[in-house]
């Protein structure tokens, strides 16, 4: 059950202060985040898209199952993960 905690964020690696971020950007009046998630020593790709629809903060959450070694390299793949994303989907990605 443990796994499934940590998988769904119901884990407390994050802390009382939530997820890690490790990096953002503002991309076509969308903010990304790249999202610290360990997978044993690596790291796997793991971001969230969010931007304010009619006054209230939408947020998609996306994982990929790429495992990457570094917290940087995740974080930059995580970033250019998400400009793909809101290239491909826009305003439906909230839909």
């Amino acid at each position: 059950m443990s796994f499934l905690k940590k998988l769904f964020g119901g884990g407390d690696d994050g802390g009382a202060g939530g997820d890690k971020v490790l990096g953002t950007e503002t991309y076509k009046d969308f903010t990304i985040r790249a999202i610290e998630m360990r997978a044993g020593g690596e790291f796997q790709l793991c971001g969230e898209i969010s931007k304010f629809v009619g006054g209230e903060e939408k947020i998609h959450r996306f994982i990929r199952a790429d495992r990457l070694t570094t917290a940087d390299v995740a974080s930059d793949m995580a970033l250019r993960k998400g400009r793909q994303i809101v290239d491909e989907q826009g305003d439906r990605l909230f839909g």
